[in-house]
Formats: C-alpha cells, structure tokens, sequence
C-alpha cells in the first residue's frame, strides 16, 4: 500500500507523523512510503535519514495523494483538496469538531481520529492523549522554570540559604503527573489537586502533598469517579469548597501549573482573577488548557503575558516544543494503530468487532460517523 506522510502545516506544528524508525517498520511489512520533503526537519527527522530507512522523498501532492495518509492535525481546506477520494486518513483529527470531520467525510476519506481510542489497556500503546500529554507535562515545568526568576532547589550557600520553590498542580492526570515528577526532579515542594480521590496515592508517591478536599454528598463522589478515565464535571457545592482550597494554596505558590480539561467542553476555571491578584509578584501559571480557553481567565492563549505581576503562559501546543520526542512517541502510537487496520501489505480493512478502530473510525465512505 502507498502511504503517504505529508509535513505539517498548521501554524506552529512542528511534530510528524512518521519517523525514520516506524518508517523502516512499515517498509518491512511491504508498504511504499512518501514522505515529503523536511517533513520531520522540525522534529529532527532528515530526508537522508528517511530515504536510508527506506522511504521515498517527495512533494506534497504525493504524500497527500497517497493511498493512506498519516498526519499529526486534521488536514485544512488545501490539504483536502490532494486527497484522492476513497483515501484513508490517520491523525489527531478533534472528534469533537463536527464541521471538520463533515469536512473529512465529504472527500469520501476513511478517517481515523486517534483521540476516539477508549482508554483501555489494550488501547494504551495507540493512546495519542497520553503520549502527548506527558511530554506537555514535562515541557509545562521546563518553561515555568525559565519564566521564574529564582531557583526551583532549595540551596544553602555561604550568602545564604535560598528557599525551595512552590509549586501547585491542579489536574492530575498524565499531564499533572509528569509536572509533577519533573519540579520534584528541580528541587520544589509541591502541592497538588484533583476531583478524582483515586490520584492522591498517585500524587503521595511522587513526593508531593495531595490537597484533600473532603466529599459530602454521594452525587460528590460520584461525579468525582470520572468515566473511562477522564474527570466529569462536579457539582457547585464541591466546587466552592475546592476552590476556597485552592485559593489558599495558590497565594502561597509560585509556581502554579493547570492541567484540567473535560473532553469536548470549555475548560473549567481553577485560578480567579483574585487569586491571580493573592500570588507574589514575579509568579508564573503556566496553563495546559489554554486550547480550551484556559483554566484562568486571564490565559490567553498562544501568548505570554503578565497581569498583576503574575507571569501567564498559554502555550497551546507545548508537545510542537518538544518535537522530537513528541513526535517519536506518536508515530510509535500511530504504528500501533496500523498494525489492527492493516493486516498485511494489502489495503485498510476495517475489523467490524474491533472496539478501538470502531471508536477511532470517524468518517467512511461519504457518511459521518460521529455525532
């Protein structure tokens, strides 16, 4: 099978969705690939090294125009228009934008959204969500680290001792976690939240304190369970509570990092005005819901800026600042998708009992497939 891997082209992307090392895996089992040409040049990725690993360098009609297409966003307007129809697409295609995945469906593409997967075990090495989302874990405490005019370590030195950062996560999942390892890693004492009590062992065993906030009522607990692995949005009463927690915890800090998102919904707000207003001039918010409106409503998103003296970071797409690896572990995600959709060097053939490419499988055959 022709597949084709075209670079991308949404601004600031700079993740592909092959290297050279799944590259060589797919050319083994018998397949042709395309790569255009500097695809993977952001990511570290050169035409050399996929041309070693077996690809052909190209333009990107012919990546685009291949049978199979793999790509890190949903294809714009121009892309579409090299798509051959009948073609099959393999990305991170927003399964919540319906516009755009009627968009897909009206070039007549198979299309898999790789969001979609359930999160299963089965499901985890294709779980796009997750790889992405600890590497913008990661990224998240890197760039708090440099906007932060003091150390993260406490130090003791002959001038004096220089006092450990602060350091607060609120949304603890994969993204929360990693944040959380790495300003453990710098030297920080750390404070984290979460609506979902099953993270506090998670949160004890990296070091940092779990900010608890008791459960009053059985619709509390409930909501707090989350479904299929994401957070549900809890009830008011809960809220107030939390954030009148929060709210003492994010004064003290310097660092605050917020991580929460609901799949499909605004992101919910965490840090106020006033609380921004409570913090120590010379603090930073790094905020990872920045694409979904951000969890402080002073974010905004793709820019950089200070209110109240507060540093604000709402980098939306901190996985693109890290493309190598970014990139490396969603290409190894995306293999593993192809390995349930192409069985052998044939086509793609669609497994009717097979509840990740069900769920995944957005579009096929000039229908939507996704409300």
């Amino acid at each position: 099978m022709l597949i084709g891997v075209p670079r991308e082209t949404a601004a600031g992307e700079t993740r592909v969705a092959a290297t050279p090392e799944t590259v060589k895996k797919l050319v083994a089992q018998g397949h042709r690939v395309v790569v255009e040409t500097s695809a993977g040049q952001r990511a570290s990725a050169t035409d050399e090294a996929y041309g070693t690993a077996g690809a052909e360098v190209g333009s990107a009609a012919q990546a685009l125009g291949a049978e199979l297409v793999l790509k890190v966003r949903a294809p714009d307007a121009q892309e579409l228009a090299s798509f051959q129809r009948g073609a099959s697409l393999v990305g991170m295609l927003n399964p919540f934008d319906r516009d755009g995945l009627q968009r897909l469906a009206d070039a007549g593409l198979t299309a898999f959204a790789l969001e979609a997967a359930p999160r299963t075990t089965r499901a985890q090495s294709m779980d796009v969500l997750s790889s992405q989302a600890n590497i913008a874990g990661y990224k998240a405490v890197m760039l708090a680290a440099s906007h932060y005019q003091r150390l993260f370590p406490m130090l003791m030195t002959a001038a004096g001792t220089i006092k450990a950062a602060r350091v607060v996560v609120l949304g603890v999942g994969v993204a929360g976690l990693q944040a959380i390892a790495t300003a453990k890693r710098l030297g920080a004492v750390i404070e984290a939240s979460d609506v979902r009590p099953a993270v506090k062992e998670q949160v004890e065993s990296l070091g940092a304190k779990f900010i608890d906030v008791p459960y009053e009522t059985p619709e509390e607990r409930e909501a707090a369970e989350g479904v299929g692995g994401y957070a549900r949005p809890m009830p008011a009463s809960w809220l107030t509570r939390q954030q009148q927690e929060v709210a003492k915890r994010v004064a003290q800090a310097d660092v605050v990092i917020t991580t929460a998102l609901i799949p499909g919904r605004a992101a919910p707000v965490l840090v106020t005005e006033d609380m921004v207003r409570s913090m120590k001039a010379g603090s930073v918010i790094v905020d990872l819901a920045a694409p979904a409106g951000g969890n402080c409503p002073l974010t905004e998103p793709g820019q950089t800026v200070v209110k109240h003296g507060v540093t604000l970071v709402g980098e939306t797409n901190l996985p693109a600042l890290v493309a190598a690896d970014a990139s490396s572990l969603y290409a190894r995600n995306v293999l593993d998708f192809l390995k349930l959709v192409l069985p052998g060097a044939g086509g793609v053939v669609l497994p009717p009992d097979d509840d990740i490419v069900t769920a995944c499988l957005v579009a096929h055959e000039g229908r939507l497939l996704r409300a």
